[in-house]
């Protein structure tokens, strides 16, 4: 890196390079943490495992102790989806005091909401493969499984359903952060939620936003799209919880995963950004360090960073 010194690109978020620079650098001994809020890192093979395991627990425990439950879960997540419904009928929790929120949906140019018949929509995903596979004697009313739509696309209108439900906020939000740090699709410098301090962003509900360039690149690597960089057939706009809805949780749940066959991964880089950086508006996941919750960052994305030599040869390509 020191042979050839430059400037990020102007677009990207956190550009500074002492903190880029720093975040490359931690090693993996180094990456597990508490912080003074009770947010914790810590490294482990599979995310995802621990993530079905905790979402069916917290559903089993409001079925046998009686309890409301509210939770908010990313999408287009059909396996993880389907493996808790899955736990679901095979140890027959009931589910009827669970309201289950989708934390976002994609959106035409014009702002209109992504139809539950459209194939690559989010709120499909999420009761396709999630509500339906739960046994009809075990599941709750569809309208417990809360999606996005042009009735509740208005700013705020969607947090209030959250917080009505979860009574003032969801009882754990899961989550994955996205190559530009986003958290839903609160992506950085998006105008919709222009804020001009962190305190002010993180009073922000739900609303409709562009998406960041970076979003929709990363969208267009994700099966519902067709995972070939179609970057034309993702819609520019999308509905979107807000960082009021993030900190308004009880608890947050966060994995870091995304890796190909090979161990590369767009999601390395982002993951320190988020974990190690600032808490600011330039990586809005780094929201959840404000309070109670968990990042589990598997042994992949933990691994270092290297760069090739100016030597390299043939046969280490």
């Amino acid at each position: 890196m020191n042979d050839f010194r430059f400037t990020p690109a102007e677009w990207l978020p956190s550009r500074d390079p002492e903190m880029l620079e720093r975040v490359r650098n931690i090693r993996r001994e180094d990456m597990e943490y508490t912080n003074e809020n009770g947010f914790s890192v810590k490294v482990v093979i599979d995310p995802l495992l621990f993530t079905v395991m905790d979402m069916f627990h917290r559903i089993y425990l409001s079925d046998v102790n009686d309890t409301p439950f509210t939770m908010i879960c990313p999408n287009q997540w059909p396996g993880a989806h389907s493996a808790v419904a899955g736990m679901i009928n095979t140890y027959t929790a009931n589910c009827r005091n669970v309201n289950v929120v989708a934390m976002d949906e994609l959106a035409d140019q014009d702002g209109n909401v992504a139809p539950l018949t459209y194939g690559a929509s989010l709120g499909y995903s999420f009761r396709a493969h999630f509500w339906s596979c739960i046994r009809e004697d075990l599941r709750p009313p569809v309208e417990q499984w809360h999606v996005f739509t042009n009735e509740v696309k208005g700013d705020g209108v969607y947090s209030s359903i959250i917080e009505e439900c979860g009574n003032g906020g969801a009882d754990v939000i899961y989550s994955a952060t996205g190559w530009p740090g986003h958290i839903a699709f609160i992506d950085p410098h998006a105008e919709e939620f222009h804020a001009d301090s962190l305190e002010e962003f993180c009073k922000l509900g739900s609303r409709i936003v562009t998406q960041h360039p970076m979003t929709i690149c990363e969208n267009s690597l994700f099966d519902p799209i067709g995972a070939s960089g179609d970057v034309w057939a993702v819609p520019p706009r999308a509905a979107s919880i807000g960082p009021r809805d993030v900190v308004n949780a009880r608890e947050r749940f966060e994995m870091h995963n995304i890796t190909n066959p090979g161990g590369d991964s767009w999601q390395r880089m982002i993951s320190r950004i988020e974990l190690y950086g600032p808490i600011s508006m330039e990586c809005p996941a780094s929201i959840i360090r404000l309070g109670k919750g968990t990042c589990y960052v598997s042994e992949v994305i933990a691994r270092p960073f290297s760069t090739w030599p100016s030597n390299i040869q043939l046969k280490d390509l």
